[in-house]
């Protein structure tokens, strides 16, 4: 062997071996979000007929969040606040379809690779478009060039990631006989369909069809390859695994439905389309397992909102106030697990109030990096709640949507809404609305059926003075930059 030959080998060796030693010792994070699940939609809530053997396991196995809250009644919002730990009112994102994460917001991922994170994106985006020259799904193309903000420009390394929904079986179809908006049986014949119209993406190129099968089955397979290729060369990895189970149309294999046959087809299909979701998530964990990296890996899940619907559709908040579109109980009170066996002890619970906010600030605490400048943050590091040595907050949370807000704390919660629109609209606006205010005990009442603000006026006055500072924070976030 030539002498370069042998010493550039031998600076690889050594190059390798430091690259492993620099990355020796930090954790790995994973954060998996379900798309409209419902608080009571999992096996451990006590759901009379779902199965959700994954989910329990995780609630067995982890911390079960009893308080847990999407940033916002719907889907875009709550996903851009996992991302900067930052209220999406401050940069725009008002609601489902408006706005998109702007460059002047940090993400995650954008914080984590310089500290030799390879970064990941997989399943539904929601965030922004991602393309600027085809039309797809609900904004992507020539008309919506301005929301252009793809996950390949806001820090992750590779994708695999739509725009907005799809069905959750055969995601590039729609059968030309379907039964309905909501739910159809799947085809086993492609000339029966036509396209759905939204696309899978990686780094600027479109996914071409077709992609058969369940897809949360599909996300986890192109997750599942970015995962093992990280393992294997011993970098630490951020991934974010956001399914589209199960937004509406719910659409579920026959295997997965027969255990609901009893039931209505829609029922059928939506717990059929969150059961094959949850053998994805036992597919990530065992995997995980399989790689040795599983003692190091923080893996979250949680939804973005609560369930869609009216109270006769099938998802359920249980016996919370409220649905999607909604800040009441039922519309931001979400599943919440996290599961880290080198950090949290099995059959870890508690009842402070957690958030998708906190994410970010965990994950800086956790690889001990601090924040890079003095923006708002709206989220608190879960740390110390993971170990048990936190029970309260200490930090109040602020909610607004459409014509709705609501700050909530360790016990008590104020709730506001323009007169007749308690439900919220379908698109945001960034004006705090002029609102009659309601207050309500959650530690005694977590259904808000009692209304305290005619008997606790000075309870009442309290938070909403600390909820008026927080919008008032938000809009100078908004107007003025970070």
């Amino acid at each position: 062997m030539k002498l370069a030959s042998l010493t550039l080998l031998l600076f690889l060796v050594f190059m390798g071996g430091l690259s492993r030693s620099l990355h020796a010792g930090k954790p790995n994070f994973v954060l998996l979000m379900s798309d409209d699940q419902g608080w009571g939609d999992t096996g451990y809530q006590g759901h009379p007929d779902l199965k959700t053997p994954a989910l329990d396991a995780m609630a067995a196995e982890g911390m079960r969040f009893d308080r847990f809250y999407a940033a916002a009644p719907v889907c875009s919002p709550t996903r851009g606040s996992v991302l900067t730990g930052r209220h999406p009112y401050r940069y725009g994102v008002f609601s489902a379809n408006t706005g998109h994460l702007l460059p002047r917001e940090l993400t995650i991922a954008e914080l984590l690779k310089p500290l030799g994170y390879a970064t990941g994106h997989f399943g539904k985006w929601h965030l922004g478009t991602l393309t600027k020259s085809v039309s797809d799904s609900n904004r992507g193309g020539p008309k919506s060039k301005s929301h252009y903000a793809p996950p390949w420009i806001n820090g992750f390394d590779h994708n695999f990631s739509t725009e907005a929904k799809t069905p959750t079986w055969d995601p590039y179809l729609r059968p030309k006989a379907a039964s309905g908006k909501k739910w159809w049986d799947p085809v086993s014949d492609a000339s029966l369909a036509t396209p759905y119209g939204t696309r899978y993406w990686i780094k600027g190129k479109a996914v071409e069809g077709p992609l058969r099968g369940d897809d949360s089955e599909i996300i986890m397979d192109h997750a599942l390859q970015f995962l093992t290729s990280q393992a294997s060369s011993e970098k630490p990895f951020f991934v974010v695994i956001w399914f589209h189970a199960p937004h509406l149309p719910v659409v579920a294999g026959a295997a997965d439905r027969e255990p609901y046959k009893k039931h209505s087809k829609f029922k059928q299909h939506y717990f059929g389309c969150i059961a094959a979701m949850d053998r994805q998530v036992g597919r990530l964990r065992s995997e995980l397992t399989r790689l040795g990296v599983a003692e190091d890996t923080l893996v979250c899940f949680c939804s973005d909102n609560g369930p869609e619907g009216k109270a006769t559709a099938p998802g359920t908040a249980n016996s919370l106030r409220g649905r999607k579109r909604s800040l009441y109980e039922g519309g931001i009170r979400v599943p919440g697990l996290a599961v880290w066996p080198a950090r949290i002890a099995p059959g870890s619970r508690t009842k402070m109030p957690a958030s998708t906010l906190d994410y970010l600030p965990t994950i800086l605490a956790a690889v001990e990096q601090p924040y890079p400048d003095r923006r708002p943050l709206d989220g608190i590091s879960l740390l110390p709640v993971f170990s048990n040595q936190q029970s309260k907050r200490n930090k109040g949370l602020g909610f607004q949507s459409a014509q709705q807000v609501a700050w909530i704390g360790d016990r008590y919660k104020v709730y506001g809404a323009n007169p007749g629109k308690r439900a919220g609209a379908a698109k945001g606006s960034p004006k705090p609305p002029t609102v009659t205010y309601e207050l309500y005990d959650l530690l005694q009442d977590p259904s808000e059926s009692r209304d305290l603000a005619a008997t606790e006026p000075e309870l009442l006055a309290a938070r909403i003075s600390l909820l008026r500072r927080w919008q008032a924070s938000c809009q100078k976030s908004l107007q003025a930059g970070p």
